[in-house]
C-alpha cells in the first residue's frame, strides 16, 4: 500500500481520538453547565407586574397594597405527611426553594434552620418546597443531614411554583426564597443562595413592622 492510500487512515484515527485538552474543555463545560442549572435566573423573575423593587443586594421587596396574593400552596411533604399554607395565615412564611442536588442548597440549609429555631416563636412558620428530586429519599437524607425540622412540599416538577403570578418566581432559579405576610402575601423575594445574615436581614423588616 502506497504512502498516499495510508494517509485517510491516520487521518480518520486522528479525529476519532480527541486531545487530552478537549476531553478537559468538554468536562470543564459540562460542570459549569451543572453549577449554572442549580442556581440560573440570578435576581430576576421573568415578566410581570408583581410591585418588586429589586434592591443592591438581589433582595427584592414589595410595599403593602401592591402585593400578590400567595397562591395555594399544598400536599404532599418530603417526610409523608400533609401541608397547607393557607393554615398558617397570621404568620410570616418562609418559603424556601430547593433540591438536594443543589451544592448551593446544602450550602444554606443548616443557616436556614439556625434562624428559623430563633424566629419559630414570634410568629414565623418556615416551609420548603422540593423539587427537582425525583423520588423523596434523597430529600429525606438531605433534611436528615441537615437537621431540618420544618416542612417541604414535595414538587419534583415544579408546579406549585407554576402558580405564583408571573414574574414572582423563576423555576428555573434554585434556591429562592420568599417571605409571605401575615396576610397571605408575598412581601420579599430572592432567587439567589442567602448566609444567615442575609436571611435575617431579608426577614428582620417584617419581625419588627408586623408584629
Amino acid at each position: 500500500m502506497s504512502a498516499a492510500s495510508r494517509a485517510p487512515l491516520r487521518s480518520n484515527r486522528t479525529a476519532a481520538r480527541p486531545s487530552g485538552r478537549a476531553v478537559l474543555a468538554v468536562g470543564a463545560a459540562a460542570a459549569a453547565l451543572l453549577v449554572s442549572a442549580c442556581s440560573s435566573g440570578g435576581t430576576s423573575g421573568g415578566g410581570g407586574q408583581t410591585g418588586f423593587i429589586t434592591g443592591s443586594d438581589g433582595i427584592a421587596t414589595a410595599k403593602q397594597g401592591e402585593r400578590a396574593d400567595a397562591p395555594e400552596l399544598s400536599g404532599k411533604t418530603v417526610d409523608g405527611g400533609q401541608v397547607d399554607v393557607a393554615d398558617f395565615k397570621g404568620k410570616i412564611v418562609v418559603l424556601n426553594v430547593w433540591g438536594s442536588w443543589c451544592p448551593p442548597c446544602r450550602a444554606e440549609a443548616k443557616s436556614f434552620e439556625k434562624v428559623y429555631q430563633d424566629v419559630k416563636g414570634r410568629g414565623v412558620q418556615f416551609v420548603g418546597i422540593n423539587t427537582r428530586d425525583t423520588s423523596t429519599g434523597p430529600a429525606r437524607a438531605f433534611e436528615r443531614d441537615f437537621g431540618v425540622t420544618y416542612p417541604s412540599l414535595y414538587d419534583p416538577t415544579g408546579k406549585l411554583m407554576l402558580r405564583f403570578e408571573k414574574g414572582t418566581l423563576n423555576p428555573q432559579a434554585v434556591p429562592s426564597t420568599l417571605i409571605i405576610d401575615r396576610e397571605g402575601k408575598v412581601a420579599a423575594r430572592t432567587l439567589q443562595p442567602l448566609s444567615e445574615e442575609k436571611l435575617r436581614e431579608m426577614l428582620d423588616p417584617y419581625l419588627q413592622s408586623e408584629k
